[in-house]
């Protein structure tokens, strides 16, 4: 029965002694990391610099700022680390940097400005990758930039895809209305191309489209039995205020009713052809 009395106290005692060297360690620890510290620094040791800035950072109360020591450490880091094709340990040091609010006012802004300007060089070499076609490395770029930036769907990687599959669907739909000799409606997809690589890969159905709308022109110019009347809205003209249109977004058939109404011309259904004539 003595011994079961004693136990609780012996507990308590053995967990106090504990955490009293616990605490003395880590105090212990902590009045060296600053010479550690501080050494590492002057042999430009700047891993141990980083490791042993980041525990005292660790060590000291809250709403003390970390050591300015840590600030040129991850600063020096951050400049070796930088490499346009691999970003993210600079970008996360010079990020850290600018989070930790050390250094004058001055030194603070020149860290934002650094921290903006590889920003803004990986997102320019982000977009030029995906004009020129690469999305899979573009969106790879963006990758650091985006990690703890915006809600999905409002990032600039979710755009970059949006754009390449609207510009993916578009070709697809150029090919099936030249298949189907739809020739207002794939001349209506090609105008909605709007990225360089997708506009190159339609270059070649660009000019079999561009031809048989001018070999249409030409029919509606010249009907079976003769020159049509000279009262017809001019070729030109009336091309122009149909492509305009379709640039619009509107249907090419509309598209075509809406640019012979604007010329003062009237619809005429002249056998299989449609014109546009003068009125008189």
């Amino acid at each position: 029965m003595a011994l079961r009395r004693h136990l609780p106290h012996f507990w308590i005692i053995a967990t106090l002694g504990g955490v009293a060297a616990l605490c003395t360690g880590a105090y212990l620890w902590e009045q060296q990391l600053p010479r550690k510290l501080s050494q590492a620094l002057l042999t430009d040791n700047l891993p141990a610099c980083l490791r042993y800035g980041e525990q005292l950072a660790a060590l000291r109360w809250l709403g003390q700022k970390a050591p300015e020591e840590l600030a040129i450490c991850r600063r020096r880091l951050a400049q070796q680390a930088w490499d346009p094709a691999d970003p993210g340990q600079a970008l996360l040091l010079q990020e850290q940097l600018v989070n930790s609010g050390v250094g004058s006012l001055q030194q603070q802004e020149q860290d934002q400005k650094q921290l903006k300007l590889w920003r803004d060089e990986l997102r320019d070499q982000a977009l030029s990758q995906f004009r020129a076609g690469q999305l899979n490395e573009a969106l790879t770029m963006l990758r650091p930039l985006e990690k703890h930036d915006g809600r999905p769907g409002s990032r600039l990687s979710d755009s970059l895809k949006e754009s390449w599959n609207r510009n993916r669907h578009q070709l697809e739909q150029l090919r099936e209305h030249v298949n189907q000799d739809q020739w207002w409606e794939a001349l209506s997809a090609l105008n909605q191309l709007d990225h360089p690589w997708w506009q190159r890969q339609a270059e070649p159905m660009r000019q079999e489209v561009e031809q048989a709308i001018d070999d249409l022109r030409d029919r509606k110019e010249h009907q079976s039995h003769g020159a049509l009347p000279a009262h017809t809205v001019a070729r030109d003209l009336l091309n122009e205020a149909v492509e305009a249109y379709i640039l619009e977004g509107m249907p090419p058939w509309e598209a075509f009713m809406a640019g012979c109404r604007d010329l003062g011309g009237t619809i005429v259904e002249d056998g299989p052809e449609t014109l546009c004539q003068a009125k008189h």
